[in-house]
């Protein structure tokens, strides 16, 4: 057992792969065709449990972020990377538990608990990423209200989200200190969803364009307070990048276990894979580097339960974890031979999804810069 986890954790554990081994893992390949994961699995991982975990109750379920993060492992140990829970429970969910009224809250966290509404968050734009001074998306007032209007894009449970929180300029005059956060529900006049973008893994994570037209939004659809979301938005992206590396490192760990298996079955010139000394060096290198990166791992997320995780700390959690991932799981795929590139085999997707993984919540450049800046 590792210590920075309690006895309830290890037994929600069993819980949740048990949900996972019954409700995802048979049905997977299918939604990872469609391109979409059915809005019927989200009822029932809020009936089991799974969504909001760390979300205080009685809006959420009442645990803590060690309770989120035994989700988060288990669906990427399970090579299931296209579940987008972690973005709902422990991006959205945070945002109005955080920074929302009581009345926001009463509306909005049962609901997403119970897996009834799915939540998103859009921050990204065509013309910008990272850089938040670059945002175009505009929030005007107009009477007691606001006028929506902007595009935003690669939006994560886009297709989806019953909810949506909206990174807009308020006070453009202002860059990055002028920007505020909205709270946009579905079938609002105004608010329309692009179709399924297509991506180069993660396939059954519905991933949209949203275009807002002049959406009329009433006053308590303002997240917070107006011109905060910058230090909203930074406050909140050390425990998103937290989460990233855990899942590179839960999927790291799930494909070595399998590499090890299928490597002492294949047999090439007579001999088993794993008995070649180049298999054996590549294994052992995966599973001391691996080995270091969760003993690392755990001492953040100990410290992020404590409310002692530094953003710089997770920014190279973030690096390591997922530019190690990107490195292991090609050296193990070319193991895999011919075979690692067929999709009968659970390597090559995880080796398409993990790419992604070294681009949002802050690319590897951004993140080398955050982390030189404090030399």
């Amino acid at each position: 057992m590792r210590s920075v986890f309690r006895d309830d954790h290890e037994q929600f554990r069993v819980q949740v792969e048990r949900f996972i081994a019954n409700e995802i893992e048979p049905y997977y390949a299918q939604w990872e065709r469609d391109g979409i994961t059915p809005r019927a699995l989200w009822r029932k991982a809020g009936e089991a449990g799974l969504l909001n975990c760390a979300i205080e109750a009685p809006h959420g379920q009442g645990g803590d972020f060690g309770h989120a993060t035994v989700v988060i492992e288990a669906l990427a140990r399970a090579n299931c990377l296209g579940i987008g829970f972690s973005i709902h429970s422990d991006m959205v969910a945070p945002y109005l538990a955080i920074f929302g009224t009581p009345a926001q809250q009463a509306k909005w966290l049962p609901r997403m608990t119970s897996g009834e509404l799915i939540g998103a968050i859009a921050m990204t734009e065509p013309g910008a990423g990272s850089d938040l001074k670059a945002v175009r998306t505009r929030a005007r007032r107009e009477g007691d209200g606001w006028v929506l209007s902007g595009q935003k894009t690669f939006i994560t449970n886009g297709v989806n989200a019953g909810l949506v929180i909206v990174l807009a300029s308020t006070n453009p005059d202002l860059g990055a200190r002028g920007l505020s956060l909205f709270v946009v529900e579905e079938g609002v006049p105004g608010f329309k969803k692009g179709p399924p973008l297509a991506k180069i893994g993660q396939h059954s994570q519905d991933t949209c364009e949203l275009f807002f037209d002049d959406v009329c939004l009433s006053a308590d659809a303002l997240l917070g307070e107006e011109g905060a979301a910058f230090d909203y938005v930074t406050r909140e992206l050390a425990q998103e990048r937290l989460a990233i590396a855990l899942r590179a490192a839960a999927s790291l760990e799930g494909q070595l276990a399998d590499a090890v298996s299928y490597l002492k079955e294949r047999k090439v010139f007579g001999r088993r894979v794993v008995d070649y000394q180049n298999s054996r060096f590549k294994l052992a290198d995966a599973l001391s580097k691996s080995t270091m990166l969760r003993v690392f791992l755990d001492d953040c997320l100990a410290r992020h339960m404590a409310g002692e995780l530094e953003p710089v700390t997770a920014a190279i959690a973030k690096l390591n974890a997922t530019d190690l991932l990107g490195q292991v799981l090609d050296d193990l795929l070319q193991l895999y031979g011919g075979y690692g590139y067929m999709s009968e085999y659970g390597i090559g997707r995880a080796w398409a999804d993990a790419r992604a993984l070294r681009i949002f919540g802050g690319t590897s450049e951004i993140l080398r810069e955050i982390i030189g800046k404090q030399l």
